[in-house]
């Protein structure tokens, strides 16, 4: 499996964590920035995440602010993409199983490494439900 990341100044430091435990696991990773804690923008690295999971570049994408809000933000506005913002494995199990939500948002102001960790490995390892009323809501989401 393929996995973009990127995130702005203020997820650098967790995108680094997150990189090398994935990369560790044997996934694929394509870092998409940015590459330092100097400041930037997080819609530009929102967008080169959601664009390459929209466009079928990558199987699944992370996108890390201080928040999570504004990237999840950006990433949702682009067609196919179901950006879901997680603080707790729970939800980062439920959106999978249930929106089959392709791209992980973390706050990394809100969450530490050691959950953050946990978040990703929980996301990335669970299936989506194909249950009827599941794949019916998926795609009410999709339809404009």
């Amino acid at each position: 499996m393929k996995i973009c990341i990127g995130c702005d100044h203020g997820g650098y430091q967790l995108k680094e964590k997150v990189v090398e435990h994935l990369r560790n696991k044997g996934f694929i990773v394509e870092d998409m920035g940015c590459h330092s804690t100097e400041a930037v923008d997080y819609p530009v690295y929102g967008k080169k995440v959601a664009r390459a999971v929209s466009e079928g570049m990558c199987d699944r994408g992370i996108v890390i602010c201080t928040t999570g809000i504004g990237i999840s933000i950006t990433a949702n506005k682009f067609k196919g993409v179901r950006a879901a913002l997680c603080s707790d494995c729970f939800s980062a199990e439920a959106t999978r199983l249930h929106n089959d939500a392709n791209v992980l948002a973390l706050g990394a102001g809100v969450v530490g490494e050691l959950l953050a960790l946990r978040i990703v490995d929980t996301f990335l390892s669970t299936e989506f439900s194909n249950v009827d009323r599941h794949i019916n809501r998926v795609r009410m989401i999709e339809e404009d």
